[in-house]
């Protein structure tokens, strides 16, 4: 996962990403929930379904580049299966989901905590 990323970012670009991660989780989180609430065919609730799972792996910092790039796809099935409601909503949660896959998850997360430079200490 490191070789994705030269730094895992800190400081203002930290909280930056810290702060732009768990804001697309929870617009996505909150997309992919109306499909419960939705009565519609099961076909058009699966991307819902999984942008929440992605949502739930972006909110924790863990896998943030697959979940990224899992929310864009998802996303731009949403836009292309023409579902009710705006379809620029999708589009820019497909752009926000790119962006978290080409930038990383940042110093506070999961990913930093499995992934990271690890300091050590010589005697």
């Amino acid at each position: 996962m490191q070789r994705l990323f030269s730094t895992f970012a800190n400081g203002w670009p930290g909280r930056g990403l810290l702060l732009l991660r768990l804001l697309t989780a929870a617009a996505v989180m909150h997309q992919g929930l109306s499909a419960f609430h939705d009565t519609g065919a099961s076909a058009l609730q699966t991307p819902r379904v999984i942008v929440a799972a992605a949502a739930v792996l972006l909110l924790a910092g863990l896998w943030t580049p697959i979940a990224g790039t899992l929310v864009a796809i998802a996303e731009v099935w949403i836009t292309v299966s023409r579902q009710p409601g705006d379809p620029w909503y999708p589009v820019i949660l497909a752009a926000l989901g790119v962006a978290m896959a080409m930038l990383g998850p940042g110093a506070w997360s999961i990913d930093a905590r499995l992934f990271g430079r690890k300091h050590i200490d010589l005697p």
